[in-house]
């Protein structure tokens, strides 16, 4: 059971060594050749490492913490609450970036890099020190159907992994034919609209209709981010009860500003950047009975598994948006690995085995 109360005081005074930072290049083609790019942070301290990743950049353009090899006045000795304190003020991009978000995740790569490191300089594992046993994290796979949206990226994941469920990515040119189509596969979870990223609605008619297809097709589907459009409230109030929030939720605050009531969140630490708001959000959706999913930003590395591990602790059984990377290619090669995943914490540190 999720504690109610925050565990961040379990972590806090945990003594912290940093003595250098460096950055890793990765990448992988997605889609239509879609280069992904992610920064991979290594702080060093006491002869060991810790690693978080940076998702803000999805292409090299200069502001990458690879690219800027980004100098920080990190090196000390420090607790882990007073290094995330002295993060918090610093500049981690050379400009404002086009996307406030893109600090938060930056951020997160640098506290989930102290954390790893800190952890393993301790000798200790991360729910060994949270008391809090992992256990088998059901996963699903979340994708858009293509430009031209197709049900054969879901028939190419579902051969090569027949149990996978899915979380899709809603767009208003669905067909009625293939909204059926999707649904007789009866293994989607989730319909992101993506409702809160501020994309421009160019057609309401053609949204509309897009619901009233969709939650007649999914009757038990989780709704994410919904737009909040007053020709669709009526609608979305006969439904609340499965209606979920990700954009908006950035930490336990904004639970309280959700259009519809956040019954149901995704919880994406990169998103909400701190280690601190994340523990209390896990407090407080468990304080409140909220149930929550864990959710990624398309990490290629460390990152990828130190999501799956948090939800081998925090909400294990729930349509977690932590399918391990390959299902994020856009015609995997071979096997993919099955839901639920096995638990893999890894002795000491903040990390996820494999």
């Amino acid at each position: 059971m999720t504690p109610t109360e925050s565990l961040w005081p379990r972590l806090a005074e945990l003594p912290l060594v940093v003595e250098s930072c460096e950055y890793e290049r990765l990448s992988t083609t997605l889609a239509h050749d879609f280069e992904r790019v992610t920064t991979q942070v290594r702080l060093a301290g006491a002869g060991v490492e810790g690693i978080g990743e940076d998702v803000s950049v999805h292409v090299e353009d200069g502001t990458s913490l690879h690219e800027l090899q980004l100098q920080l006045p990190l090196t000390g000795e420090w607790t882990l609450a007073s290094f995330c304190d002295r993060l918090a003020p610093l500049a981690l991009f050379p400009a404002p970036p086009e996307w406030p978000a893109a600090r938060s995740y930056r951020r997160w790569a640098f506290e989930s890099a102290a954390l790893d490191l800190a952890l393993r300089q301790a000798g200790r594992a991360l729910h060994e020190l949270l008391g809090l046993e992992p256990r088998p994290v059901r996963f699903v796979n979340s994708l858009g159907l293509g430009e031209e949206p197709s049900i054969e990226p879901v028939r190419r994941r579902i051969e090569r992994s027949p149990g996978v469920r899915f979380k899709l990515d809603a767009e208003a040119s669905w067909s009625p034919q293939l909204v059926d189509t999707v649904a007789a596969t009866g293994m989607v979870d989730t319909i992101d609209f993506k409702g809160h990223y501020g994309m421009e609605v160019r057609d309401p008619a053609a949204l509309a209709a897009l619901y009233e297809r969709v939650l007649a097709a999914f009757p038990e589907a989780l709704l994410e981010d919904p737009h909040d459009l007053p020709e669709l409230a009526p609608v979305l109030r006969a439904h609340a009860d499965r209606v979920s929030y990700d954009a908006p939720v950035t930490d336990a605050a904004a639970l309280d500003a959700t259009p519809l009531p956040a019954r149901i969140v995704n919880v994406k630490p990169s998103r909400i950047g701190s280690l601190e708001a994340l523990f209390e959000l896990y407090a407080r959706c468990a304080r409140e009975q909220r149930p929550m999913y864990g959710g990624g930003m398309g990490e290629l590395g460390v990152g990828r598994g130190q999501i799956e591990l948090l939800a081998a602790l925090f909400h294990p059984d729930a349509p977690n948006d932590v399918a391990p990377s390959a299902y994020n290619e856009d015609d995997p090669a071979g096997e993919l690995p099955t839901s639920p995943l096995a638990p893999r914490p890894d002795a000491s540190g903040f990390r996820w085995v494999g």
